[in-house]
């Protein structure tokens, strides 16, 4: 057995405790050499609830060896961060997005070496549901796709899809969005369920991207996230055919059409003794995607994280690269442009910019 990919942890907060659950329920896989925070008091819970060693700066986490460090750091600290480890060529997996505006892309990839050894972990299209469905659009089923339609994810998060199932690059687009608000009853939150009942109001954004001859539809509310009552949504539509949710339409032919749904396969159900954990899914009587951390028991968005722990620890080997600093600027930037047009109530056009 290969020895486990070893990173090391800048940042103590909600978001880099995902990388902990990880490491925890996949020893043989991951393992972490320790924790920089910035205070006194976040040192001692993390050395407390996650029982890691804990720095008070890189350079001491650095002499554990790590094959790379995860820079879980708000927003106006990630990018000089990020130079400075680049500086010291030590591989870094970023949190996203890299920086907090446009200006700070632009100077954060202005300022990274050429040789910068930088990812950052976007995670959502590693997601059991959506890399099924990645794949299934990939094969061809569904012909060349012109149409997307996201409403799973916030910003930058959600552009990332849009992307990924457009198959585009850094390509000009038209957007237009405006925001509507409506009450909604309040549900759980980071925290966990509601203690009372009591209504709030909830921001939707709605936004359209004209790529040309391709359109994506982005729409969404941050209540998805964590509400009971408040489902995602995506459609993919192909010249032969569409996903919508679960289901997939196409043609064989142009005279037999066809339909299967995506199913999700869980081991440890109705009296299954393969212990408890997600297997993939399934349509058509066809894989389109295996959990290759199995028999690990991570939620989907784990997994997920753990699928960009495994691809930076074989960019650090390889030079493969997953998800790149361009790309995490473009999205972020395509995300900047949704706020404008809403504030402005006018439609913005992307240029291009420096990492493009």
């Amino acid at each position: 057995m290969s020895k486990p990919v070893t990173f090391g942890l800048i940042g103590g907060g909600w978001r880099a405790e995902f990388y902990v659950r990880v490491a925890r329920a996949l020893p043989e896989r991951f393992r972490i050499a320790g924790c920089v925070a910035k205070t006194i008091a976040t040192r001692a819970r993390i050395q407390a609830d996650w029982n890691l060693p804990v720095f008070d700066d890189p350079e001491a986490l650095l002499k554990e060896r790590p094959d790379f460090l995860v820079t879980s750091v708000p927003w106006a600290v990630s990018g000089p961060l990020l130079v400075e480890l680049a500086a010291q060529n030590v591989p870094v997996l970023a949190e996203t997005p890299p920086a907090a505006d446009l200006a700070g892309l632009n100077a954060l990839w202005q300022r990274l070496p050429a040789a910068a050894r930088v990812q950052v972990a976007e995670q959502y299209a590693f997601q059991p549901l959506h890399a099924a469905r990645l794949a299934f659009v990939r094969a061809g089923t569904l012909g060349a796709i012109s149409q997307v339609q996201v409403s799973v994810a916030h910003g930058y998060h959600g552009v990332s899809l849009i992307r990924k199932f457009l198959d585009l690059g850094c390509e000009n687009a038209v957007v237009r969005a405006f925001a509507f608000t409506s009450p909604v009853t309040a549900g759980p939150t980071r925290s966990g369920p509601p203690a009372e009942d009591r209504r709030i109001e909830s921001r939707q954004v709605i936004a359209t991207f004209q790529f040309g001859e391709k359109l994506a539809i982005f729409d969404f509310t941050a209540d998805q996230y964590f509400s009971w009552i408040r489902s995602g949504r995506l459609l993919v539509r192909g010249e032969r055919g569409e996903i919508n949710n679960l289901e997939a339409r196409y043609l064989s032919d142009f005279r037999t059409p066809l339909r299967v749904g995506f199913e999700r396969q869980d081991t440890g159900q109705a009296g299954n003794l393969e212990g408890y954990y997600h297997a993939g899914y399934t349509a058509g009587g066809a894989w389109w995607y295996r959990n290759p951390f199995v028999p690990g028991r991570l939620s989907d968005d784990e997994i997920a994280i753990a699928t960009c722990l495994e691809s930076m620890g074989r960019y650090v080997e390889t030079g493969q690269a997953f998800y790149s600093v361009a790309e995490a600027a473009q999205d972020h930037y395509l995300s900047l442009l949704i706020d404008e047009a809403v504030q402005s109530g006018n439609p913005v056009e992307s240029t291009a910019q420096s990492w493009g």
